[in-house]
């Protein structure tokens, strides 16, 4: 079978996240699809930055479990845009655009 390239290769996963997903090791793509299968099912999505959760729109509520995984996240893209969510408290949000630095963050 040929070796998964890109996307598709499992790279090593940080104790919060590995502890999260109970595995140690995970494709980002399955990563990121398991991360949002739990927002989804505990309904931490809200159209408001800050607001409760609601089941849907574009902030990410942080709940006890997110938050753990969410707080290793301190980075700088490509275009120089820091996300930094070393300070975020349970009950606040993230934009759901910054998922993949929270992946890219929490994988070795």
């Amino acid at each position: 079978m040929a070796e998964e390239k890109g996307l598709k290769k499992p790279v090593k996963l940080k104790s919060e996240l590995a502890a999260f997903l109970g595995t140690a090791e995970l494709p980002r793509t399955e990563i990121t699809k398991k991360l949002w299968d739990y927002i989804k099912a505990n309904k931490l999505q809200t159209k408001t930055e800050d607001g409760k959760a609601e089941g849907a729109g574009k902030f990410i509520v942080a709940d006890a479990k997110l938050l753990a995984i969410f707080k290793n996240t301190k980075s700088t893209s490509k275009s120089g845009k820091v996300t930094d969510l070393t300070d975020l408290k349970q009950g606040k949000t993230i934009n759901m655009m910054q998922m993949a630095a929270v992946v890219g963050a929490n994988v070795e």
